[in-house]
Parts: structure tokens; sequence; C-alpha cells
């Protein structure tokens, strides 16, 4: 799903030679550095990065993928993600992503927030009521990047909808560097390129994100515009899930919004436990696998 050859070409075509010392030529044929310049300015010869871009070396050495990190202008998330591509980070197993009863009921102790858990390919395992009505469904059985790509539109639900798509897709790569070996994570990836020409787009770039919190904003037809803040915590245990949290800052329109989408949600509750025939199951409380 992923290697290192394309997460090296991708890298070195986006570095400015003039940010390494190099003089800009008016006609350079190729975009960022060219690999003998990488070669050189690494430390390595030539022979071996070619090698590398082509997929035929062995393992490279710590040293040699610090330089090359060095040289590429690598953040410490894909600095990680290098290495393993590079087989320099041990195998992980794919995780079973079941969720704890406990953790079902930390959700639903987040009464005035949307908390969800989300696994590596960002299907969501639990939500709790008020994640359920800012989405508009059910948060079970759920993929973000699925609902992203292949439902919404960039006039939807998501407000940032390119800095969403950003996002989904950094997480996917850096998840498939993690996790080579999990074939409902390649068959998701597969999907997504089949049905979103953006999706193969970003894709191309093997860009990878570490989300770990900052601004989320949708636009929710009941409630107009919700700007919230989200912060993903990591689970213990090696799970590959995170805990997703949505706020509103105090005194804030969004504040006001989240409170009336729960008293809209609480009257259909009522209404629902009037009529159950005509319940709707956007409303209903989700359970963990």
């Amino acid at each position: 799903m992923d290697d290192l050859a394309s997460f090296l070409r991708t890298r070195r075509a986006r570095v400015d030679p003039a940010s390494v010392g190099i003089p800009t030529e008016r006609y350079r044929r190729v975009q960022g550095l060219r690999r003998e310049e990488i070669a050189h300015l690494s430390g390595v010869s030539v022979d071996y990065y070619v090698r590398l871009e082509q997929g035929r070396a062995t393992q490279p050495s710590e040293q040699v993928l610090d330089a090359l990190a060095r040289v590429l202008g690598l953040d410490d998330t894909e600095r990680e993600h290098l290495g393993r591509l590079a087989g320099q980070r041990r195998r992980v197993k794919t995780p079973a992503g079941r969720v704890r009863p406990e953790l079902l009921r930390v959700l639903e102790l987040f009464a005035d927030a949307p908390a969800l858990i989300m696994d590596h390919r960002l299907d969501v395992l639990a939500g709790n009521r008020l994640a359920g009505l800012v989405y508009g469904r059910p948060m079970r059985g759920m993929n973000t990047a699925r609902h992203l790509f292949l439902e919404e539109t960039e006039h939807g639900l998501y407000a940032d909808f390119a800095a969403c798509s950003l996002d989904a897709v950094g997480h996917l790569r850096l998840a498939a560097g993690k996790y080579p070996d999990d074939p409902r994570l390649a068959s998701l990836i597969g999907e997504l390129a089949m049905g979103s020409e953006r999706f193969r787009r970003l894709w191309a770039r093997a860009d990878v994100r570490a989300r770990t919190h900052g601004p989320k904003t949708f636009r929710h037809p009941l409630v107009g515009l919700l700007e919230l803040h989200q912060e993903n915590f990591a689970l213990p245990d090696e799970s590959g899930m995170e805990l997703v949290l949505l706020s509103a800052t105090p005194g804030s329109p969004a504040e006001d919004g989240l409170r009336l989408l729960a008293r809209l949600g609480a009257d259909s509750a009522s209404a629902d436990n009037a009529h159950p025939q005509s319940a709707h199951t956007a409303m209903d409380i989700p359970v963990g696998e």
C-alpha cells in the first residue's frame, strides 16, 4: 500500500533547490532536487540513492535516514514514517478494534460535547448522542474518509472540506505505513481511489499527517455554522484507536448551537418514545463492537 521509493520521490520533488544552497537554473527540467543532488547533500553515493528510489537497496541505516530527512525537510511524523517504510521500525499487528464497555460509558459523560472513538481506518466504532446529532446519522459503522470523499461535497457538512480532505488522506497514508498487512485498510483505500478523483490526486502526493488537535467547522442544516475545536487522544495498549472530542468555546455561537441541537434531539427522542413506530435512527445512541 505504501513504499519507500514513492515517498522519497514525492518528498524530493517538493524541495526548493535554493533552500539547500543550489542555484536555480532558468530551465530546470525536474521539480525539486535531482537524484544526484540529494545524494550529494545526504552523503551517500548516487548509485545507492538511485537504488533506494527504485526499491532495490537493502535497508538503509538510521544515519542515512537521518541525513535524508534533514535534506528533505521532513517533520517528526514524516521521519517516523520514513523509518517504518525503510524497515527500521517494527511491524505492528493490525488492532482488533474492540471497544471496551467502560469506554462507552466514558463517551456518555461528555453530555455537552460530541465525542467518538475511531480506529486507524477512520472507522467510527462508537459515538455519543451529540456526535450523532452533529453528523445527522448513527455513528457506529460510519467511516469518516468514505463519508468525506464519497458522500459529502465541498458545500456540504464540512465547512473546512479542503483541510479535512488533507487530514484524512494524510492519516490513511500514515496508517498504511504502520499497518501494511491490513486487508480492510487496503480495500478502503482502493474503494476511495476508485470513487474519488480528489482522493486519487491527494493520495499521489504521499503526504502523511498525525492530526492531534485543531479547528473543525461544520455547516449544520439545523443550527448553522458550528466552529468547534477537535482534540484527538490516542487510546492505550496499541489499539490504534483514538478518542475524538469536539468542543465549543464558552460563550460562543457554536456553544449555543450545540445546546440547541441537544434540545432538538431531546425533543425528538421524547416524540419517538411517545410514538415508537416513527423513531429516527439518526438519534440512536451507538454501541461499540
